[in-house]
């Protein structure tokens, strides 16, 4: 039995129906799946970004931080040494004061017997038989009085040895409290027995008590020096 002409213009619109509607679905399908794939491009690109500017701040906090620190322990820092240079000048005005103080010795009864004590204690670290004795131009008849004292007590001490004692013609320096130096006679060996040396050794020896007395004890220092 043969198609009409009409059955086959109905098939014809039939198929192109069908075409068109899985073209339709195709096409759908296609743009899904493309919203998809850009949705989730998209939301990795701000995920990076988002990743990129978190780490770039996290970095400056980091950074400021850091920088917080450095000043903070700067100012620490600063702060110590300007308590450390406070204390250090405090120190150094008693110690100027106490070298004032030292003309009360100069001007009292007992410098005569500080002398005759200074040049027999050089007398006892030179042992030698010759030595020179210096002292102040001001100090030199009160030193003259005081060599044969000085001189038999060496020798009581050192079990009978004998030494020859001379007033040096040169004088100590003007700035010097008192006191001696001692040398041997060829002046190779110097024993200085002034008041200023006296005074540098005792606050040397001291300078850690004197500050825990005037600071209190220092709670990160273990020792003493």
């Amino acid at each position: 039995m043969a198609i009409s002409d009409q059955d086959v213009e109905k098939q014809i619109r039939h198929m192109m129906a069908f075409i068109e509607q899985e073209a339709k679905e195709k096409a759908e399908e296609i743009d899904a799946k493309a919203e998809e794939e850009f949705n989730i491009e998209k939301g990795r690109l701000v995920q990076n970004e988002k990743l990129k500017v978190m780490g770039f701040y996290e970095k400056k906090e980091k950074a400021l931080d850091l920088q917080k620190k450095i000043q903070r322990s700067n100012l620490l820092n600063q702060s110590r040494l300007r308590v450390l240079k406070s204390r250090d000048d405090h120190v150094k005005s008693l110690l100027e004061e106490t070298r004032h103080r030292l003309a009360d010795i100069v001007s009292s009864p007992r410098y005569d017997k500080f002398l005759e004590d200074c040049v027999t204690q050089g007398l006892c670290q030179l042992l030698e038989p010759s030595v020179v004795v210096r002292c102040r131009r001001e100090d030199a008849d009160r030193v003259r009085k005081v060599l044969s004292k000085s001189q038999a007590e060496y020798g009581r001490i050192t079990k009978g040895k004998t030494c020859t004692v001379t007033v040096d013609g040169s004088f100590l320096a003007a700035d010097v409290s008192g006191g001696v130096e001692l040398y041997s006679k060829d002046g190779k060996i110097k024993v200085a027995n002034t008041l200023d040396s006296r005074l540098e050794m005792v606050s040397s020896q001291m300078l850690p008590q004197v500050r825990t007395a005037l600071f209190g004890r220092n709670p990160n220092r273990r020792f003493d020096d």
